[in-house]
C-alpha cells in the first residue's frame, strides 16, 4: 500500500515538476515575443487543442473533448477575438465575425459530437494560422523600435495587444 502511495506521489510530483516547467518556459516565449508572434502562439496552441478535441471525440473521451473544446473557444473568444484592433477597420470586422462563426460551431461540435463541424473550424483555423505566419516576416520588417527589435506598425494587421497578454489555460 504504500509503495504505490509513493509511486503515485512521486509521479505526481513528475508531473507537476513538468508543468511548471511548461508554464515557465510558456512565460519566457511571451516576454520575449513581439506582437506578431504572441497571435502566432495563440493560433498554434488552438489548433492543438482543437486537435485534441477531434482525437478525444474518436476514442469516445467526453470530459477531454469537452475540455479541450472550451480552451479552443477561450482561445478564439479572449485571445484573437479580444486582440482584435478597431483601427483595423473592415477586416477586424471580418475576423471577429469568423470567429463568432467558429466558436459557434465548435460549441455546436461538441455538444452533438460533429466531427465535420469540427473539421471545418480546424480548416478555417488552419488557413488563418499559415497565413498569419506566411506574412510574420512581412510585418516584422515593418518598423524597428528604440532598441532595434523588430516590431508591428500599429494599426496595420487589424490586431492590438494589451501590455499584459496571458494564454487561457
Amino acid at each position: 500500500m504504500y509503495a504505490s502511495r509513493f509511486a503515485f506521489s512521486g509521479q505526481s510530483a513528475r508531473s507537476a515538476s513538468a508543468s511548471s516547467y511548461r508554464d515557465l518556459e510558456l512565460e519566457s516565449s511571451v516576454m520575449h515575443a513581439d506582437a506578431h508572434r504572441l497571435i502566432e502562439m495563440l493560433y498554434d496552441e488552438a489548433a492543438t487543442r482543437l486537435a485534441l478535441a477531434r482525437a478525444a471525440l474518436r476514442d469516445g473521451r467526453v470530459a477531454v473533448k469537452g475540455e479541450a473544446t472550451g480552451r479552443t473557444v477561450r482561445i478564439l473568444e479572449e485571445g484573437l477575438k479580444a486582440s482584435l484592433d478597431a483601427r483595423g477597420g473592415e477586416l477586424a470586422g471580418n475576423m471577429r465575425v469568423l470567429y463568432d462563426y467558429m466558436m459557434q460551431r465548435l460549441l455546436r461540435a461538441n455538444a452533438a459530437n460533429d466531427d465535420d463541424a469540427y473539421a471545418e473550424v480546424a480548416g478555417l483555423l488552419d488557413d488563418l494560422r499559415q497565413a498569419w505566419k506566411e506574412i510574420g516576416p512581412q510585418v516584422r520588417g515593418v518598423r524597428r523600435d528604440a532598441a532595434g527589435t523588430p516590431g508591428m506598425q500599429p494599426g496595420t494587421t487589424g490586431y492590438s495587444l494589451p501590455a499584459t497578454v496571458s494564454v487561457p489555460a
